[in-house]
């Protein structure tokens, strides 16, 4: 039975009930009122008519037209309120007796007789009162328990409905609520039985269909993959680093919350939309995805620089990496592009590290080239001959000094470069130079260096080679850094070559020597500042080759090397022809 249909029969009957209870009592209660009144009408009233026919009887000797009077009143009220079996027959022998009463009115026996008829007149009503009220009394007992039947029907029905009807509702909820909680503990395998066929059944039916298909949708692969999804999802999100995927169209996939904290755009104005479209409202979005820059980057061999972003209300640094994404589908042997993944490392608290370190080497070297300038110049004239005689010892402890000092006062100058570089305080003269004196310069300065080692330099040059656009200073000072280095790594009795020539609208400077070499693992790492190859002399600071990049770079040059171990090495700058 449905739910509704019981309520509606359980809450109609006990309406029901109520009504039938409410027309009992009103009808017995009528009845008991018809009753009394009754009583009153019919003999309560004769009998007051008796009395005062009595007492008028009694004064018909003192004051007879009035007594007579009362009397004859009573009496026609009298013969119209007959009601009981009898009564008539003594209302008319009144009557009879009191007609003659009026014409001899002293006759006494006719005034007892009078009498005993109002006597008779009051007993029948008497009598009959008595009847009435008995049948009054055994009006309201009935009354009393029809009245006591129909409201124990009533309080049995209302209580089998509270006791039973919120269980019926109740239980079958708790039921369902339990089982629910237990699907929200993807606990799939719950089921809930109801037997009855009320809406709870059907219920019990789709909550079980349901069940089974979230077991069924858990246990598929589907489920699975969206699990993974969300929680690829979780980590990306989770990330300190800005993330940006891309599809092989450029439509944006996903975005964490630190890139749209850097973009300054919400998640459902930049999912779904091409990065292209983005770039056109967004200029950092454009930095982003503008191959350009890359492509450049690559072909000069430059590292990117990092990404100055103003965000959360103060200027942050990021390293921009691109990341391809490809897969190869089963069975095939072709790899495909599916996307590209955009990941901004921020970088702030290193190159505000970067920066602290780069005004403390500036100032430290600031400071210390002036004492040892000063320890230099008093070498010197410790080995003026007029200062004094030293013996051969003291010679050597001051060439020892003198060397030591040498080699502070280019370490420190080194630092100071390279400090400048890094602030952007170094001053670049770019002008038009020619590349022949530049390499004739920088030759001039290492061949001292290079005959203590029996080094042959071998200059091989294009003739007639245009203009370079370069500072010639520092990109002498490059170059003598290269030279330096091949001779310090060159076995004696070798030979160095330095090569100039055109490249492509560039003008090369190389220098070839047949050292040892460098290991394909350290390539990368050789133009790093305090950098140097392991196992070699540490003769240096590390910081000349991390000069020479700056230096090139600044003018708009790249710089690189080629080497394998065993079979030396091939430095290499290219500068823009004129």
């Amino acid at each position: 039975m449905k739910i509704k249909t019981k309520l509606n029969l359980g809450v109609g009957l006990l309406f029901v009930m109520i009504i039938i209870l409410t027309l009992v009592s009103a009808f017995y209660i009528f009845s008991i009122k018809k009753d009394t009144e009754n009583i009153l009408k019919a003999n309560y009233n004769t009998l007051e008519y008796s009395r005062n026919m009595l007492l008028s009887l009694d004064e018909v000797d003192g004051n007879e037209e009035k007594a007579i009077a009362t009397f004859e009143t009573n009496l026609n009220k009298q013969n119209k309120n007959v009601t009981e079996v009898g009564e008539g027959d003594a209302t008319r022998n009144l009557k009879k007796s009191f007609n003659l009463l009026k014409t001899n009115r002293a006759d006494e026996k006719l005034k007892s007789q009078i009498r005993q008829d109002i006597f008779e007149i009051m007993k029948l009503n008497m009598v009959a009162i008595k009847q009435k009220s008995d049948i009054a009394k055994h009006t309201a007992e009935t009354a009393n328990m029809w009245i006591a039947i129909t409201g124990t029907l009533c309080f049995l029905i209302a209580f089998n409905l509270l006791v039973n009807l919120p269980n019926n509702i109740a239980d079958p909820i708790k039921e369902l609520t339990a089982s629910i909680k237990e699907i929200a503990n993807k606990n799939y395998s719950e089921r809930v039985h109801f037997m009855s066929h009320s809406e709870f059944g059907d219920l019990a039916k789709s909550f079980n269909t349901m069940a089974q298909k979230l077991e069924e949708y858990h246990d598929s692969n589907l489920y699975k993959l969206l699990f993974e999804k969300k929680r690829l999802e979780t980590l990306i999100n989770k990330m300190n680093d800005p993330i940006i995927g891309l599809d092989n169209q450029g439509v944006v996939l996903f975005v964490n919350d630190e890139a749209l904290k850097i973009i300054g755009l919400k998640s459902e104005e930049v999912l779904g939309k091409t990065a292209i479209t983005l770039g056109l409202t967004n200029d950092l979005m454009k930095s982003l995805i503008d191959k350009n820059i890359e492509n450049k980057d690559n072909l000069h061999g430059r590292k990117p620089l990092p990404m100055k972003i103003f965000a959360d209300g103060k200027e942050s640094y990021f390293e921009k990496e691109n990341v391809n994404i490809t897969i190869q589908p089963t069975g095939e042997d072709q790899t495909i592009d599916i996307g590209d993944v955009i990941i901004l490392r921020n970088i702030t608290p290193f190159k505000e590290l970067d920066f602290a370190k780069t005004n403390f080497i500036a100032t430290i070297s600031h400071e210390l080239k002036t004492p040892i300038s000063t320890m230099k110049l008093s070498l010197n004239l410790l080995e003026n001959e007029q200062t004094g005689t030293m013996n051969e010892e003291q010679k050597h402890l001051i060439e020892s000094i003198k060397d030591d000092g040498e080699r502070l006062l280019k370490i420190t100058g080194e630092l100071l470069e390279l400090s400048q570089v890094e602030t952007g305080n170094i001053k670049l003269n770019i002008e038009k130079s020619n590349p022949y004196e530049i390499v004739h310069y920088a030759t001039e300065a290492v061949k001292i260096q290079a005959e203590q080692k029996q080094i042959e330099l071998l200059v091989e040059t294009t003739d007639n080679l245009p203009m370079v656009k370069a500072d010639s200073e520092k990109t002498s000072w490059v170059l003598i850094n290269f030279l330096t280095n091949a001779i310090r790594y060159s076995s004696e009795k070798s030979a160095i070559r330095v090569k100039l020539e055109s490249d492509n609208h560039q003008i090369s400077f190389t220098v070839i020597d047949t050292g040892k070499g460098i290991d394909n693992r350290y390539l990368t790492k050789v133009f790093d500042k305090y950098f140097q190859i392991p196992g070699s002399h540490k003769t240096g600071t590390g910081l000349g080759l991390a000069i020479s990049k700056e230096f090139i770079e600044a003018q708009g040059g790249t710089i690189g090397v080629e080497s394998e171990l065993g079979l030396g090495s091939t430095f290499y700058f290219k500068l823009l022809s004129v």
